[in-house]
Parts: structure tokens; sequence; C-alpha cells
């Protein structure tokens, strides 16, 4: 049989003290002597009493909790997240972040999408990491008064008070510096279909830094098999001038894509430099390692939750280091 739950009233009795001293104790408020509120602590233990903190934040109209909705990488298998070394690390520091100034940080569900869960809504803010162009959890948010943050920016709002810069452009100029320093000329990008800032302002200074006879896009969509980044691979290959440095934003066609040059007797990065646009595990202890842009996730994810605890305790005087945006983890693919 289910064990009926203690009740507030229970640890009364079982401490000899009023409800209300009770409900002081665990609230805070009132007034309580140490010696009595061990006492009350005590009893609850015994009784395995917790109070019920929904209800309380109900009260004071806050529950202790940020939400974290990683879009727009997750999607119908969230799983996915565990393969990039991003997103648990960007939410490792945030939570950590969140922790120590008295908040949990939980990963939600964007509650905008038809039958998911409506988990979101109950958060006292929302951590939004990637908004798609035209967000509609951006529009929700700021309809229904709560606050957020943004890592990165909804392109079609770059003027939004709340983001967390990723500094996007600076990252690419790393990026096609660093190729051009190993000897790299011809310059492709492989860049995902995504309508998220870290595409879009990836391609688009790109374009700005390459000369327009010179450039080589290919979009590759982020959910699509592995194996379209050894299409890629192919693509480029059959150009009349291939090119000898790529820049290919994600790790699996990343991957892909290097294992299907070496296949072909392609040299890398003798003849072909690769860099990719954010690191993971799948580019280490393969041969030939990739070389990544370390995007740092925790910093990231440090900024993103200050921004925010900021906005929910405006009095709260909380300093973060800045990101070094812009950091690339050199391996054997450029360092030839």
């Amino acid at each position: 049989m289910r064990r009926q739950r203690s009740t507030i009233r229970d640890v009364a009795r079982r401490a000899g003290v009023s409800v209300t001293t009770v409900s002081h104790t665990f609230s805070g408020n009132g007034v309580v002597n140490p010696a009595t509120q061990a006492r009350v602590r005590a009893a609850a233990t015994e009784l395995g009493y917790h109070p019920d903190v929904v209800a309380s934040g109900l009260r004071r109209s806050r529950l202790g909790v940020i939400g974290l909705v990683l879009r727009p990488a997750v999607g119908a298998e969230p799983q996915q997240i565990q393969d990039v070394d991003y997103f648990p690390r960007f939410a490792g520091a945030a939570a950590l972040t969140s922790l120590a100034h008295g908040y949990a940080l939980m990963l939600v569900a964007d509650p905008t999408v038809p039958q998911a869960p409506t988990t979101a809504w109950a958060c006292d803010g929302i951590i939004v990491t990637d908004p798609v162009e035209g967000d509609p959890l951006i529009a929700a948010l700021r309809a229904g008064g709560m606050p957020y943050t943004l890592v990165g920016a909804d392109v079609a709002d770059p003027g939004d008070p709340h983001i967390v810069d990723i500094a996007t452009a600076l990252i690419t100029d790393r990026v096609l510096e660093h190729l051009a320093a190993c000897g790299a000329q011809r310059i492709a990008l492989v860049v995902g279909t995504d309508p998220i800032e870290w595409n879009t302002a990836t391609e688009q200074r790109y374009r700005e830094r390459v000369p327009e006879e010179a450039q080589i896009v290919l979009s590759v969509p982020e959910r699509a098999e592995p194996d379209e980044g050894a299409v890629a691979a192919d693509a480029l290959l059959a150009l009349p001038l291939p090119p000898d440095g790529v820049y290919c934003m994600t790790s699996d066609h990343a991957r892909a894509l290097v294992d299907r040059l070496v296949a072909r007797g392609v040299r890398v990065p003798e003849d072909v430099r690769v860099v990719c646009g954010s690191d993971a595990e799948r580019l280490r202890g393969i041969s030939p390692e990739i070389t990544a842009v370390d995007l740092q996730p925790q910093a990231l994810g440090r900024q993103a939750a200050a921004e925010l605890l900021r906005q929910l305790e405006p009095e709260l005087a909380l300093a973060v280091p800045a990101p070094e945006h812009g950091t690339l983890v050199v391996r054997a693919s450029t360092a030839g």
C-alpha cells in the first residue's frame, strides 16, 4: 500500500510548535530562532515531509526554476544532443551558475510545438539557444511577459535586448584566416540550412570576405544523414577547380567529408585543409583528427544564466568572464 504523505500539521505536532512556525521555517518568512528551526527540520526529516514547492512557488509567483530550450537542435530525436560537445557543456555551466544563485535549471521542450509538454510555462524564465528566424517561441515569451535570454540572435530581430553574443562573424574571420595561413587559396563553405544566426551570419561573413568568383557554398541540412558530408565531398571534388580548404559547420558532416576525401586518395591536410565549426568527440581519435572551433559553450552557458538571473533578481551583482570567441583547436586536418 502507498504510504500517506506527511503534512505540515504532522510536523508541527512532532516538533511541538505551531503550523505557522513550520511554515516560516521552510519559507524564510517571519522570525524563528535557530534551535526551533533545527527541531522543526529534524521532525520533517523523521516524517519524510517536504514543502510543496509548486504551491509555494505559485504563492510567491516564483518557482526557482529556469527553463532551457535547446532549439532548433532538439527535434524529433533529443538524444542527438549527447553526441555534440556543445550542448552538455553549455547546459552544465548554465545549471551550475543558476544553482549558485538559488535556481534550478531544467531542460524543457519548446512549448510552441504542437503536442509538446507545456512544462516550460511553469518556469520563472527561459534560456533559448539558437533561436530560429521569426521564432514563435520568442513571440510567445514576450506576449506572456516571461523573462528570457537568447543565445544567438533571431536573425529577423537582431536588436533584441536579451541576446548573448555568439560572435559568428569574428569566428568566421578566424577560420578563414587560419585556413589561408595554412596555405588554402580556394576555400569552400559547407553550411547548414536551419534559419539561425550560426548559419546565416557565417555564410554572410564568408561572402563578404571571399571574392565572388571564388565562392563555393554547399548547403546540407543539420539533421541529414551524416553520409551527406561524403556527398558534399564528392560534389567538391567534382568541381573544375576543387577547393584546397573547407569550412564545414557541423561535426557529423565534417567527419564524413574528411573520411570520403581520404578514401578517394585526397591528402588531408596536404591537398585539402578542413576546419569544423563546432568541436565534438567524433572529430578526435580517428585519423586525421579534425581542427575545430571551440564555441566556448561553458562561458556562453554562464553568460546566458547570468543574464537571465539579472532579469529575475535585478539587485543581483553577477559578473561572469566573457568567452574567448574565435578559439581554434588545431589538429591534423590543418596542421600539416
